[in-house]
């Protein structure tokens, strides 16, 4: 099984910054490639940025050019990079498998952007 912890999330000014972090813990898995999703009030769950284990990188084109995905191997953890943050932003943010996967989704972590 897997299992998959949020962390980074906050409270901050618009224009501000955050770095997320995803980490991955049980069994050692592989997937072509790893994502973060977020999920505003009233709103559906929307992707944001995925990133392959070779380092390929796609993003949403409402994040594209302020947010960052990277990734650490040997800690089995992937990070998103928020720059230059919006009120818009606001969200919870998950990460997960991409596609995702359904049993993987955590409980996310609150990034609330103040204007």
């Amino acid at each position: 099984q897997v299992q998959l912890v949020e962390s980074g999330g906050g409270l901050v000014q618009a224009g501000g910054s955050l770095r997320l972090s995803c980490a991955a813990s049980g069994r050692t898995f592989s997937s072509s490639s790893m994502g973060w999703f977020r999920q505003a009030p009233g709103k559906e769950r929307e992707f944001v940025a995925r990133i392959s284990w070779s380092s390929t990188t796609y993003y949403a084109d409402s994040v594209k050019g302020r947010f960052t995905i990277s990734r650490d191997n040997a800690k089995n953890t992937v990070y998103l990079q928020m720059n230059s943050l919006k009120p818009e932003d606001t969200a919870v943010y998950y990460c997960n498998t991409h596609p995702p996967t359904r049993g993987y989704w955590g409980q996310g972590t609150q990034v609330t952007v103040s204007s």
